[in-house]
């Protein structure tokens, strides 16, 4: 399915195939995600017509007096950044019930918007569908010759290209997967997400749920989650950190407050904590591992470049293991596979789980790949697979190390390793 509205140079995306399923399926979608991700080119990509709410002067006003007006057209009808105009769900719901057929509306959305606006549930009649900033495959530095979905079925991996080197893949994290900033510098490109970040600090954090908040604190908070991205940092941690010497602390309860927030703008994604069945008794940790969005706002957040990574590559591990959590993100949402990570009381850890529906369940480590830490990511696989309980859980359909750098392997216990820039969905 394709609109008439497709912009010249359209990237294919990798939820296309699930945006053209849910509008088949159901009489509207939701596409909901992070501004400048590129939902409303998808969403052009699909549409027959459109309403842009955001660039519409006085159309909250015709909203409440002739919704009909801004519903009317070729279907699907794009509405875009529909939350700018909270007043038309309920008439497209409406619409839905009346119309009684699929693919009437396709609706995007940069914010949750409050609950009471949708208290009007849009079951049955609205599907959602979430969107990221692009992968290394829709940006064109992965091949995709590695499927994440033959993977979760049992396949072996046949990558068909090497890694890349450390400083090339420092730059795709500072470059981020930004459509409009693709195809530009990194360092052009963090300036645009520094721009993108103040202005989340002093505009759209207030407006996604009209609650007054400190852009000062907001700033700070992003950039105490810059400096713990991929690591378990508890709301207490992260209120200490973005406090610094300031005379007036950040409560923990604050950290909680604004994550939320920054949450319902896509902002932050964190990844929560796997709760297996184990062997033995063994504690497990739950807090979540702490993740933007995309990386690439990690490294804005902090406001540091491409040559200051290439310094300290201890701590670009950590982004791009972020980056590796976004990727599989992508890949694994058509299946409706949950992402998680696993550390328990005596340290071992493992960075993504990767569970379907039918509770099938996949291991991956992260590693820039250096020998010493592919040998290391190795072992910890083999670890978990040891302390899971598989009578109860299964054993794992695919454990492998996900690299930047290096050739791709299969060892003869199954465990594969797995250059990031050769995996697809």
């Amino acid at each position: 399915m394709t609109g008439t509205l497709t912009p010249s140079g359209y990237r294919p995306r990798v939820v296309d195939r699930e945006v053209a399923e849910a509008l088949q399926s159901s009489p509207a979608v939701l596409l909901d995600g992070p501004r400048a991700s590129g939902k409303t080119w998808t969403g052009k990509n699909f549409a027959q017509s459109e309403a842009l709410f955001d660039t519409m002067p006085g159309v909250r006003l015709a909203a409440s007096i002739d919704a009909a007006s801004l519903l009317d057209g070729p279907v699907p009808r794009l509405l875009d950044e529909w939350q700018q105009v909270p007043e038309i769900w309920n008439p497209m719901r409406r619409a839905c019930d009346d119309r009684a057929e699929m693919g009437q509306f396709l609706l995007t959305g940069s914010a949750n918007p409050p609950d009471d606006i949708t208290r009007h549930s849009g079951a049955g009649r609205v599907a959602r569908v979430r969107m990221r900033p692009m992968s290394l495959l829709e940006s064109g530095e992965s091949d995709g010759s590695v499927s994440l979905s033959k993977l979760m079925d049992g396949e072996s991996s046949r990558p068909q290209s090497p890694g890349i080197q450390t400083p090339e893949m420092i730059d795709l994290v500072c470059r981020g997967g930004w459509p409009r900033i693709a195809s530009d510098t990194a360092a052009f490109a963090q300036r645009r997400l520094r721009d993108y970040l103040d202005d989340i600090s002093r505009t759209d954090i207030a407006q996604v749920d009209d609650v007054k908040r400190d852009p000062v604190g907001v700033r700070r908070l992003l950039a105490s989650l810059g400096r713990n991205a991929g690591t378990k940092a508890s709301y207490k941690t992260l209120a200490e950190d973005a406090s610094g010497d300031r005379e007036v602390p950040m409560h923990p309860r604050t950290v909680k407050e604004y994550l939320q927030a920054l949450e319902r703008l896509f902002v932050v994604e964190d990844l929560p904590a796997w709760k297996p069945h184990l062997r033995s008794r063994i504690a497990l940790r739950t807090t979540p591992a702490r993740h933007f969005v995309c990386p690439s706002l990690a490294v804005a957040a902090l406001r540091t470049n491409s040559a200051r990574l290439r310094a300290d590559l201890k701590f670009f591990g950590f982004l791009f293991e972020s980056l590796v959590v976004r990727d599989l993100r992508v890949y694994s949402q058509l299946e409706g596979c949950q992402l998680s990570h696993y550390l328990d009381e005596y340290g071992l850890e493992v960075d993504v789980i990767l569970e379907r529906a039918d509770g099938e369940w996949a291991a991956f480590e992260v590693k820039l790949g250096s020998d010493e830490g592919v040998m290391e990511g190795i072992e910890s696989l083999r670890q978990l697979r040891d302390r899971v309980d598989t009578n109860r859980m299964g054993d794992p359909i695919k454990l492998a190390v996900i690299t930047a750098t290096g050739v791709g392997v299969e060892l003869p216990d199954g465990i594969a390793v797995i250059p990031v820039t050769t995996l697809g969905p």
